[in-house]
C-alpha cells in the first residue's frame, strides 16, 4: 500500500513562499501548521500499522487534518508577501 504525502509542501507546492512567510510572521498560522503536521504524522503512523486504533478514531483524525488544511489554505490564499 502506497501512502500519499499530505504535508503542506506536497499539498500546496505553488505556495511554498507563502507558507514560509506565514510561518515566520504569523503565530496563529504557525500554531495551526504545527498542529496539522502532528495530526498528519499520527494518521501516517496509524495507516502504516505502527499504531493501532479504531476506524472511528482514524476517521476523526483525518477529518481534523482536513479541517486544519482548509484553514491553512484560506490563510495562504490571503497572504500578500512584501516585495
Amino acid at each position: 500500500m502506497t501512502l500519499e504525502k499530505h504535508d503542506l509542501h506536497h499539498e500546496f507546492p505553488d505556495l511554498t513562499d507563502e507558507i514560509h512567510h506565514l510561518k515566520m510572521n504569523d503565530k496563529h498560522f504557525t500554531r495551526l501548521f504545527n498542529e496539522y503536521h502532528e495530526v498528519d504524522h499520527e494518521v501516517n503512523r496509524i495507516e502504516q500499522g505502527v499504531e493501532n486504533t479504531s476506524d472511528d478514531y482514524l476517521d476523526g483524525r483525518k477529518k481534523q487534518r482536513l479541517k486544519l488544511k482548509d484553514a491553512l489554505f484560506t490563510m495562504l490564499k490571503k497572504v500578500k508577501i512584501p516585495a
